[in-house]
């Protein structure tokens, strides 16, 4: 068995790529330089590779641990690029919307686990959010000396965690939340 295809990859990267474009700015941004604000409407490559680099842990290892749990169980799991889901969030961002929603991607299992698996597999991904967020929040009260960057980039690191756990928690519809509460579906 696989561990990761080529292609879930490749469809990684452009998801992380994709998601960094959609955040740098407004919702997602380093400290300002004296150029930046002289040029604020120009985008800024150095703001895009900040905000991938702040956003890829919080997307790609939430996936990811969706995917090795169910492999974990001796499931196939494939992570599927959610092209449309993205498109929205693009959208969004052109249309200057005051929040951003996004759905990039999932992990596909032909296969429905048992119970107990199921709702592992569904927990996987907030769980890693959940230690992400805790890990930043414990990192930006202990660590002394750290630079305007690294706090800038420890606190954007420490909402998005807390915003996707509870976002993904939600216990209805299609969210991580519904499937840890309700198990597999009859």
């Amino acid at each position: 068995m696989v561990l990761i295809t080529l292609r879930e990859i490749i469809e990684l990267i452009i998801m992380t790529g994709v998601i960094g474009y959609i955040l740098t700015g407004r919702f997602i941004s380093r400290p300002k330089t004296v150029y930046d604000m002289m040029h604020p409407n120009k985008f800024n490559m150095e703001d895009f590779k900040f905000a991938v680099v702040v956003t890829a842990p919080a997307v790609v290892l939430h996936e990811l641990a969706h995917k090795f749990v169910a492999l974990s169980y001796g499931l196939n799991a494939t992570f599927k690029m959610f092209p449309f889901g993205l498109g929205i969030g693009l959208v969004m961002k052109l249309l200057n919307s005051p929040f951003i929603l996004i759905a990039p991607g999932y992990v596909e299992i032909p296969v429905i686990a048992d119970a107990v698996a199921y709702r592992l597999i569904a927990f996987a991904g907030p769980a890693v959010n959940l230690i992400l967020w805790i890990t930043a929040l414990i990192i930006l009260k202990k660590m002394e000396g750290l630079n305007r960057t690294q706090l800038a980039a420890l606190h954007m690191t420490k909402m998005l965690n807390m915003i996707l756990f509870f976002f993904n928690m939600i216990p209805f519809g299609p969210f991580d939340g519904a499937k840890v509460l309700n198990g597999p579906p009859i």
